[in-house]
């Protein structure tokens, strides 16, 4: 659970650093777009005295000086207007637009300075509108198109580094998997071939039976561990005699305070499966619900058919699980328990979706009165 949480944090400060960066660079833009708009709205100030001057001034001192000032716009976008809505002088403007439109759209925005030519009449006036050069409406956009690009990096690296994640977790689970069920195959080699000798010299033994039986049971999960990493070829099987076999099984295995209860169809209910590995599945849920009640209590085994779907749902009535963890029980080395490794339910997990192409997921909880696991198959 430690360790779950490590890693969380770690990427909940990854993000926020991201967005920090992202923020910081969003603010600095702004502000650079701030400066560059008051510089051009300068401009546009001393553009419109020349526009004033050329008009009113009938001598050539200094029209050499206002014309360049005129000419050398050649970014901000400029219509002049007289008090009767005329276009005097467009410049910089698109071709298809109506100057006067621009003109009427600009004014409406603020962007405009008046310039009258005598003091004295203030009917007689020109109107400079203008509007954002193409350099300052893209470094407008710009921070936001960072931002978007900052973000989508953050989105990229955190499935990235998921993925292989994910990919270092399988080869882990294969790389085990298949070690155990090597391990496992010589003793228990060694155990079938004492029992044979111990019941032809003891053949009325009942005890050999029972051995026989946990023989049996161990050869199933060595294989059990072989299939893992491969994709066995499931096949058409009763779910109504595989839940059954769990709930026998299990019930050999707990105490009589803990009572296993099924609720199955009358019908046979038949999937395409591997039911050795989805029985595994169905031992992990009813093996945590006997240790969630802690020796007593009741589970329930339900099987059903939604449309197209089977379910299985595996009810108890245990401790429950918090909020908080709802999220985590499937994640690998998650655990409440003092001496677990959290991998039960991350193996039944792997085995439902990607063997099975199921669903699994805690279909309703509540501390104290317990957790109800759901398992939707296709028919």
């Amino acid at each position: 659970m430690q360790w779950t949480d490590r890693i969380r944090q770690t990427k909940i400060l990854l993000v926020v650093a991201a967005v920090l960066i992202a923020v910081a660079s969003l603010v600095a833009s702004n502000l650079l777009t701030r400066d560059l708009y008051e510089e051009e709205h300068k401009k546009m100030e001393i553009w419109a005295e020349a526009m004033r001057t050329l008009n009113v001034d009938d001598g050539n001192d200094g029209m050499n000086l206002v014309l360049k000032v005129i000419e050398d716009n050649t970014t901000i976008p400029v219509v002049v207007v007289d008090e009767k809505g005329e276009v005097q002088i467009s410049r910089n403007t698109d071709e298809k637009a109506s100057p006067a439109e621009l003109a009427r759209q600009w004014k409406a925005a603020g962007h405009s300075i008046r310039i009258l030519y005598d003091d004295a009449n203030p009917k007689e006036y020109i109107d400079v509108c203008y509007d954002d050069s193409l350099m300052l409406k893209r470094l407008a956009v710009y921070p936001y198109v960072q931002l978007g690009v900052v973000l989508l990096f953050v989105v990229i690296a955190i499935f990235a580094l998921l993925t292989s994640k994910r990919a270092e977790q399988n080869k882990v689970w294969v790389g085990l998997s298949k070690e155990t069920a090597h391990q496992l195959g010589t003793p228990i080699s060694s155990l079938m071939a004492w029992t044979e000798i111990l019941k032809e010299q003891y053949p009325d033994d009942s005890l050999l039976g029972e051995m026989e039986k946990d023989v049996r049971r161990l050869q199933l999960i060595a294989d059990r561990f072989s299939k893992i990493g491969s994709l066995p070829e499931p096949v058409p099987s009763n779910m109504n005699e595989v839940l059954t076999r769990v709930a026998e099984y299990m019930s050999r295995r707990v105490s009589n305070k803990v009572h296993i209860q099924k609720l199955l169809p009358p019908e046979p209910v038949i999937v395409p499966l591997n039911a050795s590995l989805f029985e595994w599945v169905i031992e992990n849920l009813c093996k945590n619900a006997v240790d969630a009640m802690e020796g007593s209590g009741r589970i329930t085994l339900f099987l059903g058919v939604e449309m197209d779907l089977v379910v299985v749902e595996v009810s108890d009535t245990g401790k429950g699980i918090r909020k908080k963890d709802l999220k985590s029980v499937f994640k690998p080395g998650f655990t409440t328990k003092q001496r677990g490794w959290g991998l039960g339910l991350s193996l039944a997990k792997r085995i439902v979706e990607e063997y099975h192409h199921g669903r699994i997921f805690v279909k309703a909880s509540e501390v104290g009165r317990g957790t109800t696991f759901r398992i939707e198959l296709k028919r």
